[in-house]
């Protein structure tokens, strides 16, 4: 179990001193400065006075970063099994090869012919997420997951659009069980959301969705496997339901690691579909990240007088092979397209990540990775499933693929524990805590993800403490409402610390709160 660091670390600010150097910027050579002339930065961009940057030495910068990764704790650390993140580690081999300085240091401006490696490099990702999704095109252009589900709600809007209904098609059907993302993107794109529930089986209930489903549908979102690990058992029957008004289906793809080389959202009958390449393929997560969100559709005719097909709606560029001059090249957005959702062409790095796990596990390595996956989270669920105070809602009986969501709401309303109060108990003892309280539908939630990544004996362990924590619960209750008791720092306020008044996300906003509140005194 990890054990962190307890320093009393101050902020980076708070260590400078005036004077102290890391680093000194050399002059400018004579002879560059008489070919270049003067640079001349534009009035309206020039900063009245310099940057209040921290002014430390390079030993200081080195020892505060180091005792601030001595307090943290990451998947290099031990599993981080926040479920629907799907947090596994990320091979070192692509972050030699992402990171490499022929790759960092290009220019999205330069000459093709001058990147044609890189060029190759994505060029054959496009293809590979085509195959695995089962898709007829795939743009790697969006920057992340939900923005490749906002490109989706955009390509759905365009798409009625163009068939000269939008005017009715004003409505999106997402199952209450759906990221928290996918509302939110399809309110974004000028729809309204409309929930179905869940049936006791965990499946979209489908005589709520018929209900549901009118002349005013223009799509469905939904993720398969859900958020509760569970594969959709009527998508078939869905899909027909929602192809028979027009609407188009958008797979959210966050969950992909339930399902790589067993089935694709292309052969459930999906339209579209998003890729979280740091999920499912490997690239760092969150503050590690930047993320990417690639989009595929499966191919279909928009306006056949105006021969307007799907694909002329993706956004952004693409990677094409010119086999006249054997030269890869950036094609697009076309006329038709929903436009640029970003600057140039995506986010390279993560992409170049993702290529590098495929290329190195293969075809069968990215089955085996799945099974694993799934493996290792019905293996955690037979360990857990009768423990008591907790309980696996929806689907009795059924496996789970990638992950599974835990009620401890049984427990709380016997001994008053919370899941925010196991949470903080698995933490005390130096291991992450699960996603708590989502999906909504499920009271208490505890979801858990494990991946591929994880041993037998991290889930035996991570098992271990939970029991633990139940046994504690419900006969010192009171003990559990103290923990975390060993990490760098206790148990905040969440309200407190969520409170405008409180938070603080840069310096600049600190020193502003710090003298306001000095005048205020």
């Amino acid at each position: 179990m990890f054990r962190q660091a307890r320093w009393d670390e101050p902020l980076i600010f708070e260590l400078s001193r005036p004077g102290r150097r890391g680093f000194i910027v050399p002059e400018i050579d004579p002879a560059i400065k008489e070919a270049v002339g003067d640079i001349k930065i534009p009035a309206k961009l020039r900063r009245e006075k310099p940057p209040e940057l921290p002014e430390v030495s390079e030993v200081e910068v080195i020892r505060h970063y180091t005792r601030l990764t001595q307090m943290s704790y990451g998947v290099d650390n031990g599993p981080v099994p926040l479920g629907s993140c799907t947090m596994k580690y990320n091979p070192r081999v692509a972050f030699e090869i992402a990171f490499d300085p022929r790759i960092t240091m290009l220019h999205p401006l330069q000459d093709e012919r001058t990147v044609q490696g890189l060029l190759e490099i994505l060029y054959h990702l496009q293809e590979w997420l085509k195959h695995i999704t089962g898709m007829d095109y795939c743009c790697l252009h969006p920057a992340a997951g939900a923005h490749g589900e906002l490109a989706g709600m955009l390509l759905t809007r365009k798409y009625h659009e163009l068939r000269g209904q939008l005017d009715k098609k004003r409505e999106i059907i997402v199952p209450d069980s759906a990221h928290g993302t996918n509302p939110a993107s399809a309110s974004m794109a000028g729809f309204k959301v409309v929930e179905v529930p869940s049936d006791e089986n965990g499946n979209i209930d489908l005589d709520a969705l018929r209900a549901a489903v009118g002349e005013s549908t223009a799509g469905l979102m939904i993720t398969n496997p859900s958020t509760l690990g569970l594969f959709e058992e009527n998508i078939e029957e869905i899909t027909r339901i929602i192809h028979s008004v027009d609407g188009l289906l958008y797979y959210d793809g966050a969950n992909l690691n339930g399902i790589m080389g067993y089935t694709r959202p292309g052969d459930m009958g999906f339209d579209i579909a998003h890729i979280n390449i740091h999920k499912t393929f490997s690239s760092p997560h969150g503050g590690g990240g930047p993320g990417a969100g690639p989009i595929c559709i499966k191919d279909r005719v928009v306006d056949p007088d105006k021969n307007i097909w799907l694909h002329d709606l993706l956004p952004g560029y693409r990677v094409v092979y010119d086999e006249e001059k054997d030269m890869y090249r950036l094609e697009g957005p076309s006329k038709h397209s929903i436009g640029l959702l970003k600057t140039f062409f995506g986010n390279v790095i993560p992409l170049v990540w993702g290529y590098v796990y495929i290329l190195s596990l293969g075809a069968r390595g990215l089955r085996l990775a799945t099974e694993q996956a799934v493996l290792n989270t019905n293996y955690f669920v037979e360990l857990i499933k009768d423990v008591r105070g907790y309980s696996i809602p929806y689907g009795p009986g059924r496996h789970r693929k990638h992950e599974v969501v835990i009620s401890a709401e049984k427990m709380k309303d016997e001994t008053g524990v919370t899941a925010e109060d196991v949470a903080k108990g698995l933490l005390d003892v130096g291991l992450h805590a699960p996603t708590i309280y989502f999906p909504l539908i499920v009271k208490e939630a505890l979801m858990t993800e494990f991946t591929e990544s994880e041993t037998i004996e991290n889930i035996e362990e991570y098992a271990k403490r939970l029991k633990e924590i139940s046994q504690i619960a419900y006969t010192n209750p009171s003990k559990a409402k103290e923990w975390p008791l060993s990490t760098s720092v206790k148990r905040i306020d969440n309200v407190r610390a969520n409170h405008p008044k409180t938070l603080a996300p840069t310096w600049r906003i600190y020193l502003r709160k710090m003298r306001k509140a000095d005048s205020n005194v």
